[in-house]
């Protein structure tokens, strides 16, 4: 078979190949239910979930072989419903616990946080389809799992050579990952600290060969920016914060950490709010940036609807068709009923002690925002996860700014007639009213991130768009129904945070969920008061300057840019993940010369492209495998080999795991870069080895 150029669709929009069938449903949604689950364990254990769209790609071509007569486009149809049971339960997790860890709930109750999980899924599927245009079609940005998923379709799709650089390093990444995560002999994570006065320098680096392949995927320019964002945060921001910060404040942030652990507990309490800050004014940017294309787009999909009620939309490919405009309309105001229902009864007006009037009033506004902000960032999450991917999707970032914003206008509408100060059962409403908004939009970002990913997937493969929207919702639907379930059964497993559902239950055995217990905090916060405003301005300035510079750079041409919210990601991320994603982003560059140094065009990186895909493909897979007994055994050491099975003591034991995670991840960096720097085999040079 000839291969087809990088920018080519596989399959042509001439061509009508399967898409929707009845196996593809069954496995997408069977697939959509244990994602969900999986994710939303891992991601109220350690606060990450794991991008599924590749894994998912992987498993359908691996089932649909073993039955035989599969197409590629029918593979990406499974992907795209099973990859949307990842990203809702993402956003359920990082918002709905907060009721829980507020003291609001008692447990999670079926009917509201399903129809939560659905209404806002549901709304981040309908708001990205005009997006599908503007950031996919028009701004041809990276969306590197995208792009990853698509060579990974289309090397299954082509075996031979080609497919083999996929399968090798997912072997190689899962062996690693297994012994890192799992029997707990490689580190994960190295890390490090410096000591200067009172003022601590932390670094560090994850051991993730996920992170480097997103790093080589979306390239030193992007990376950099993400790592340098990182960087301000971890050497700047938190040096300059100890140094300056009064002592008492200071020592009660510590809690008599030293060390790294003194570096983490000042960030994660007061400097990673300057990444809030900034998401704050780069969203607003972005949105900005996006909204004529967005817009042309929308009147794109009115004249498609048009043309299709007067017969002529024969015209448009198959490829492009997108969802009608006029479903979009119905389907949002469809949603909103629900929406306002859940409001209604689970906000508590006895609390709040107001007229029914306010109350009806304060519910339609919390609908009414939940569905601007969810377009609103709904068009920054796919718009940021174009840039650094969505395995980098700013969901917490955004939903952060979605319940700061929110809160703060709910205290302005209720603070008239409640007085919050002293009055904990009102705060606690308020609070709890501010989260549920923030659950709208966090399930709406963190489908559209993963949308627009697997759009551009089915972009090239070749898949029908609409087929693969109407799927997406397949996945909303199934993921919703059993998440509440799922959640149940993890609290009364193991408790959540500090909430433990049962008298004598450990709390060393909790779910941390990191990101619930700062949406808790921060809606607490704004009611109660205490927030790092100052940490918040910092960023916004700092933002502001990032696109002046960026501006100035547009103005005299410059190849290398500054998107604000790359920036902004690094400052919110840990710096083990930015600097692992620049290592990524460097082995892209000397690749790039390597091949030019041998006559070639660096454009031509499929190798390099498709090792990097098996890197995310290996680390996922077993990562989503391993929460399987760890959800079984209520423990997350259960595999994990100890220092005396091995009979060593335990200092010779955490060098001999630093010494083996660190040596296998260079040894990934040189295999990557090794395996890059090699000419194409489809330019005919298959010998060049």
């Amino acid at each position: 078979m000839t291969s087809k150029q990088l920018d080519e669709p596989f399959i042509s929009s001439a061509e009508a190949p399967r898409e929707i069938t009845v196996k593809a449903v069954i496995l997408g949604v069977v697939l959509a239910a244990v994602l969900a689950g999986a994710n939303a364990y891992l991601g109220l254990k350690v606060g990450l979930t794991v991008s599924a769209s590749i894994p998912a790609a992987v498993i359908s071509m691996a089932v649909f072989r073993l039955l035989r007569g599969s197409t590629i486009v029918e593979n990406n149809i499974v992907q795209t419903a099973a990859s949307a049971g990842e990203a809702l339960a993402a956003g359920v997790i990082f918002t709905l616990p907060a009721l829980v860890l507020l003291g609001y709930w008692q447990g999670f109750p079926f009917l509201p946080v399903m129809a939560i999980a659905l209404c806002g899924g549901v709304l981040g599927v309908l708001f990205t389809v005009p997006l599908r245009r503007a950031l996919i079609v028009n701004a041809k940005l990276a969306f590197p799992e995208g792009v990853a998923t698509g060579e990974v379709l289309k090397a299954g799709e082509r075996g031979g050579k080609e497919a083999k650089y996929v399968v090798i390093s997912a072997i190689a990444a899962g062996i690693l990952k297994l012994c890192q995560t799992g029997f707990g002999i490689a580190a994960g994570t190295l890390s490090g600290a410096a000591t200067a006065g009172r003022a601590v320098f932390g670094f560090g680096s994850e051991m993730s060969v996920a992170l480097l392949g997103v790093g080589y995927i979306v390239r030193v320019n992007i990376a950099g920016l993400v790592f340098t964002g990182g960087v301000l945060a971890w050497v700047v921001g938190i040096p300059l914060y100890m140094t300056f910060a009064d002592p008492s404040v200071l020592a009660h942030t510590v809690d008599g950490a030293t060390g790294y652990d003194a570096a983490e507990a000042v960030w994660s309490d007061q400097v990673r709010y300057l990444g809030v800050g900034a998401m704050a004014i780069g969203g607003v940017w972005a949105l900005g940036s996006v909204l004529r294309p967005v817009v042309n787009s929308i009147r794109s999909s009115v004249r498609a609807v048009r043309a299709a009620k007067s017969g002529e939309s024969n015209g448009l490919e198959r490829t492009e068709r997108d969802i009608p405009a006029n479903f979009l309309l119905w389907g949002t105001i469809g949603m909103a009923v629900p929406i306002f229902l859940v409001f209604l009864f689970v906000v508590d007006r006895a609390r709040l002690q107001i007229s029914s009037g306010l109350f009806v009033g304060t519910i339609i506004f919390g609908v009414l925002f939940a569905l601007i902000a969810g377009f609103l960032f709904s068009s920054v999450s796919g718009y940021m996860t174009g840039l650094v991917g969505s395995s980098n999707n700013p969901v917490s970032g955004v939903t952060i700014l979605t319940l700061l914003v929110g809160a703060l206008l709910l205290l302005a509408i209720l603070g008239v007639e409640i007085n919050f100060t002293g009055h904990e059962l009102a705060a606690t409403v308020g609070a709890a009213t501010a989260v549920l908004m923030a659950a709208v939009v966090s399930c709406a970002a963190a489908i559209a991130g993963d949308n627009l990913h697997d759009l551009k997937a089915g972009r090239i493969v070749g898949a029908t768009p609409w087929k693969q929207q109407t799927m997406l919702i397949v996945g909303v639907v199934v993921a919703a129904v059993c998440i509440a379930p799922i959640l149940s059964v993890l609290y009364n497993a193991y408790g959540i945070g500090s909430s433990l559902p049962r008298q004598g239950m450990n709390p060393s055995e909790a779910l941390q969920a990191p990101q619930a217990t700062l949406m808790s905090s921060i809606g607490k916060g704004v009611f109660d008061g205490g927030l790092p405003w100052s940490m918040i301005g910092i960023g916004a300035g700092l933002a502001v300057l990032i696109i002046v510079l960026d501006q100035i750079l547009v103005r005299r041409g410059a190849r290398f840019r500054t998107p604000v919210l790359a920036v902004a990601v690094g400052l919110y991320l840990p710096i083990e993940q930015s600097v692992a994603l620049f290592i990524g982003g460097l082995v892209a560059v000397f690749a790039d010369r390597a091949l030019r140094k041998n006559g070639a065009d660096p454009k031509e990186h499929r190798r390099g492209m498709l090792f990097a895909s098996g890197l995310i493909t290996g680390e996922a897979l077993v990562g989503i495998i391993l929460a399987i007994p760890f959800a079984a055994a209520q423990s997350a050491d259960v595999l994990a080999l100890s220092s005396s099975a091995l009979g060593m003591s335990e200092g010779a034991f955490t060098v001999l795991t630093d010494v083996l995670g660190g040596a296998a991840f260079v040894c990934f960096i040189i295999w990557l870069f090794r395996v890059a720097r090699r000419r194409s085999e489809q330019n005919g040079e298959q010998n060049q080895e």
